[in-house]
């Protein structure tokens, strides 16, 4: 894939492309790992067409969702129309002032294939951990190099990759699998 851009991410999302659909493997860890609190919130970033947004808010949270290509965020609002408790927000969260986010944090900060693509990930983790509430989780979810085709290992995490993640974090930090995907729960920063 390769895109550094956002014009190229503007242009991937306008021609009706997306990515992988969210598995049942990845749907039961978020339920069992991530379940909300009462009144908790969720951040989805590089939230796409908004397929994740809208099972965290079926699974009970209140969401912001975020992606930095207009065009995502404009399908995201019209194909998850009758997702509730859903905000859509054109950010980029490397880059843009984030003031209009959540005053008072979130529970949960979701990061689904968009982590390998970040071009200053430790202070992006950092300023994502700011943004958790006491006892907050950040999820990473990503297609693991090993068992990504060599033409696709750009937009995968290799093992090196992942334990730096996991060092970089304050907190716990854990490692599961769903089906050929990494996901890491990383949570107490």
């Amino acid at each position: 894939m390769g895109y550094v851009v956002r014009s190229e991410w503007d242009e991937h999302y306008a021609g009706g492309r997306g990515f992988r659909p969210l598995s049942d493997a990845e749907r039961a860890l978020l339920a069992v790992h991530t379940p909300p609190p009462d009144g908790g919130r969720a951040l989805d970033v590089g939230c796409g067409t908004g397929e994740l947004a809208a099972h965290l808010a079926e699974l009970g949270y209140q969401v912001d969702a975020v992606d930095f290509a207009p065009s995502a965020v404009r399908r995201a609002a019209v194909e998850r129309a009758g997702a509730a408790n859903v905000r859509w927000l054109y950010r980029d969260i490397e880059g843009d002032d984030l003031s209009g986010l959540s005053d008072d944090g979130y529970d949960l900060i979701t990061l689904r294939l968009v982590y390998a693509f970040l071009k200053d990930r430790l202070r992006t983790l950092r300023t994502l951990a700011d943004l958790l509430r006491p006892d907050g989780t950040l999820v990473v979810i990503t297609p693991r190099a090993e068992l990504t085709p060599a033409d696709r290992r750009d937009i995968a995490l290799d093992e090196h990759e992942i334990a730096q993640l996991t060092a970089d974090w304050a907190g716990t930090a854990h490692q599961l699998a769903a089906d050929d995907f990494a996901v890491l729960i990383l949570g107490g920063a």
